[in-house]
Order: C-alpha cells, then sequence, then structure tokens
C-alpha cells in the first residue's frame, strides 16, 4: 500500500468536499424556483387567487423564492419540512414533520396542505413546490390507516433494500394525497408543480410518490413490491384490509391532468454536470462513471472501486464523478446511512484490490443528512481501515453490523455539512494524484 502524505490526503480532502459543494449549490432552490416563475408570470397574473403549497426537505427556501410572485393574489401559504430544515417565511405557515419517518407534525401538515388545495376554485393556481423527502413528510393515511400502520410500512420498505421507485409504488395505495390524489384535489384550479428531482430518470410519478403526477401505482403492484422483499406477512392488518379492497388505484383518462404542468427544475444530473465542469478545471481527466449508481450499496461499491482503479491507469490527476441514490438491505443494529456505508465499503474493498495511486473518496447526500444520523457521509482514503483498528474499531464487523457511523467516526472520515435545505439524491467523488 503507497504511503501516503497527509499534506496531500488533506489537499485531497479539501478538493473533494469544495467539489461536492458545487454540486449542492447547483441544486439552490430558491434560484431554481425563481427562474421557473420568472418565465411564467402570465400564469401567475391570468390567477384570481393562488394556493401556495411547498413540502420536503428544501419546502422553505423555496416558498420563500415564490413569495415576490404570489403575494398580491394570495389566498394561503403553507411549507412543510423536516425538522432540521424549519426555518421562518414571512407570509407562510411552517410546519415541521418527521423524516425518514413520519411523525404527528407529517401528518398535521398533510392534513393542512389537504385543506388549503381544497379551497382552490375555477380561476385559481395551486402552485405546488416539491423535493426531496416529501414522500415521508406528506403523511395524509388512506381512511381505516393509522400513523402507526405508516410509520411501520415505511420503517419496512427503507430496510427492505428497495429502490424508491419500488418504494413509491407502495406508498400512494395507503395516501389520501399521493399518486396524483393532491392534483384531483385542486378540482378545475390550474397546477403548477416546481419540483426538485430525487430520482432516476427524473420520473415525477416517482419524485414525493407523485401527489401531482398522472398516477400509475396500483394495489397489484404494490402487492408485488411487498412480496419481493418478504414484507407483507409482517404488514399491519390495516395496510392488508386496503390493499385487499383495491384491485387498482383508478386510472384516469387524459383530461383529468389538463389542468396540471408539472416541472422539474432542479436534480442530480443538473449537479452532476457542474461538478465535472468544476473537476475538470483542477484535475484535467474525469470519469463520469454514471448517471445513477443504483442498486445494492456494496455491488455498487464495487463497481466504482473497479472504475475508480481502471482510471487510476491515466497520466495525471484523475476525478471520477458519479451519483444517484443506493439501497442498503439492513441486518445489523448499528448506525449509519448508504452514504457511510459505500465509503466504508469502499475502503475495505481497497485493501483486497489497491488503487495505486494516492486517493480520497466521498459519497454524500445533497441534503446534508445520510439515514437517521447528521452527517452527510463519509470521506474516505486508503488509511481509513488502520485507522478503525488502531482506536478500536473493526471495520469489518462494522460494516456487517450497519454500524457505518461509528467506525467513520472513530477514524476521522464523517463528512458533517449541516441540513443543506435541498436534496437531488447523493454525489460520489473519487479524487486521485
Amino acid at each position: 500500500m503507497i504511503t501516503q502524505s497527509a499534506s496531500l490526503l488533506e489537499s485531497l480532502r479539501q478538493e473533494a468536499v469544495a467539489l461536492f459543494r458545487e454540486g449542492v449549490a447547483a441544486a439552490n432552490p430558491e434560484q431554481a424556483v425563481a427562474a421557473a416563475l420568472v418565465k411564467r408570470r402570465a400564469m401567475i397574473d391570468q390567477a384570481s387567487r393562488i394556493v401556495l403549497v411547498a413540502f420536503g426537505k428544501a419546502a422553505c427556501p423555496m416558498a420563500r423564492a415564490a413569495m415576490p410572485f404570489v403575494r398580491g393574489r394570495l389566498l394561503t401559504a403553507i411549507a412543510l419540512t423536516n425538522h432540521e430544515n424549519v426555518e421562518p417565511v414571512d407570509g407562510v405557515e411552517v410546519i415541521a414533520g418527521g423524516h425518514p419517518t413520519p411523525d404527528q407534525g407529517s401528518i398535521a401538515g398533510a392534513a393542512a396542505i389537504e385543506r388549503a388545495v381544497s379551497r382552490a376554485q375555477d380561476g385559481d393556481l395551486v402552485l405546488v413546490l416539491v423535493s426531496g423527502g416529501g414522500s415521508a413528510l406528506l403523511c395524509a393515511p388512506a381512511s381505516g390507516v393509522e400513523l402507526a400502520d405508516k410509520v411501520v410500512l415505511n420503517d419496512a420498505l427503507i430496510r427492505s433494500g428497495a429502490d424508491i421507485s419500488e418504494i413509491n409504488a407502495v406508498r400512494p395505495i395507503f395516501s389520501r394525497l399521493k399518486g396524483g390524489q393532491m392534483a384531483r384535489l385542486a378540482g378545475n384550479a390550474r397546477v403548477l408543480s416546481l419540483i426538485l428531482s430525487d430520482v432516476p430518470g427524473d420520473d415525477i410519478a416517482t419524485i414525493a410518490s407523485g401527489p401531482t403526477a398522472r398516477p400509475r401505482s396500483s394495489a397489484r403492484r404494490a402487492r408485488e413490491v411487498l412480496d419481493k422483499y418478504g414484507l407483507w406477512q409482517n404488514l399491519p392488518a390495516a395496510l392488508k384490509c386496503r390493499l385487499g379492497q383495491m384491485n387498482a388505484v383508478t386510472n384516469t383518462t387524459t383530461t383529468d391532468f389538463d389542468n396540471v404542468e408539472n416541472i422539474v427544475i432542479g436534480s442530480n444530473a443538473i449537479s452532476l454536470r457542474t461538478v465535472v465542469g468544476k473537476a475538470e478545471t483542477k484535475f484535467g481527466s474525469v470519469v463520469h462513471a454514471s448517471d445513477w449508481l443504483g442498486g445494492d450499496v456494496r455491488d455498487a461499491a464495487a463497481e466504482l472501486h473497479r472504475i475508480a482503479r481502471a482510471a487510476a491507469e491515466c497520466d495525471g490527476p484523475v476525478a471520477v464523478v458519479c451519483g444517484g441514490e443506493t439501497t442498503v438491505k439492513v441486518k445489523g443494529n448499528g448506525k449509519g446511512g448508504r452514504n457511510q456505508e459505500l465509503a466504508l465499503c469502499f475502503a475495505l474493498l481497497n485493501e483486497l484490490k489497491p488503487i495505486d495511486r494516492q486517493w480520497v473518496f466521498l459519497s454524500a447526500g445533497t441534503d446534508g443528512l445520510d439515514g437517521p444520523t447528521d452527517a452527510a457521509g463519509g470521506i474516505v482514503n486508503a488509511g481509513s481501515p488502520d485507522r478503525m483498528r488502531q482506536l478500536g474499531h473493526d471495520p469489518v464487523c462494522s460494516l456487517e453490523n450497519n454500524d457505518s457511523y461509528h467506525a467513520l467516526a472513530c477514524s476521522g472520515d464523517l463528512l458533517i455539512t449541516g441540513a443543506t435545505g435541498t436534496n437531488v439524491a447523493d454525489i460520489q467523488i473519487v479524487l486521485m494524484r
């Protein structure tokens, strides 16, 4: 294994963090909302009244950006966000809810949004601002379903290893607002939905479970996902009953959504283009490894490590950049998130097949919160596993126990940024000199 100088490693770490922050900045929710609304002044001016609802981790900055455009015609404005991202917004009722597990605040916020949208009439405009985390936050249980049932379902789905499209194929079945139902609630009012995407392909039916998108989910598809991951047997009775009552979510005709416009204003792909562009100015050789790094976290780590080893054959400084959202099959009782687990797994893989360069690897969530932790992710190098062992942590055992947080904390490799106020999935960066 190559001995890495502390000064070079620190320089690479700083450069990786700086590139990550450039990617986060490219998903600035206020700038994205303002740019979209400037182009739609005519629509705003034609509205008799405007209902503004925002939900997700970027709800507050998105609502703040929209207020100057709608204030003169505003009927009501509500923002529902996670506790870490709560901040006052003049003229907006801000409600805090739980993420990734919904809580009573999520129930209250969803009910307030439901009431607000239902007030819209012909000639009104419902402005919907959607960002990552919106699905868990916007918790409006269907008839016969309680919050406790939704919590059990949400936790089981997150821990199962299901990807976001599979998870969001299940959630609408048990909701009053997901799967296009918010758009229906607006009646004949116009609906403009501005969306920050945190899903592959920017599929609007998947983002926040598609509250303003044409519904595609069905009871049959939900049951397929639940069976695939062995979740049906332990599902609460109320959820089984609900699923049994629905052969399918009612499909709508084409005209049902003629009054709805959904626009993706920020995404992981946009952030990655920014990171790649900035990396090219410093590293020259940049490998854009994947448009969407998904699937099981260990498979993703192995593929990314293989790409990094191949890129190490290039002359001069090299950067490998990708983004997406992996999944973790939780078997242990440790603490961590998918980005921390990806970083730990990458470092351990490198012990078996070392990269013949001095390198650092960063994997982090653009929202600044990786799983139920205060870290955005991790940033490791070739010496990370040895530092863990020297301080009494077995990194292999930590990985098996899904305890990446404590292993990375021990080696000084946690990346803590605080909540960023946006969310366009994750970014991974390998830098080599």
